[in-house]
């Protein structure tokens, strides 16, 4: 394969990946997955790369959100609250277990 073969099919994966996750998500797009630890229990799982990029997504908007609220005493951002919703949502239809282990 030429070189220009490789960049498109690698712009293919990612455009197949980036439809696995829903629109309104706004969170980087990682090409590997991880084994991710709940910060709380310890237990460990392994995730693929779209269910990572969610995961740290949901993480982020957690924390952006717990900040807001502990920091200035005021609300979070409305919009980082329903898209932090979603993707809890997202991810108890997608992988219910790695839901239950890394962020119930």
């Amino acid at each position: 394969m030429s070189m220009n073969q490789n960049e498109k099919l690698l712009h293919n994966m990612k455009e197949f990946d980036r439809k696995q996750l829903p629109k309104w998500f706004n969170g980087e797009l990682y090409e590997e997955g991880a084994t991710v630890r709940n910060r709380f229990s310890g237990e460990e799982y392994e995730l693929n790369n779209i269910e990572l990029s969610m995961y740290d997504f949901v993480i982020g908007a957690t924390m952006t959100a717990e900040m807001g609220m502990d920091a200035y005493g005021f609300a979070p951002d409305k919009e980082l609250v329903k898209n932090l919703r979603k993707g809890l949502d997202w991810f108890r239809k997608h992988n219910a277990e790695a839901y239950m282990v890394l962020l119930d």
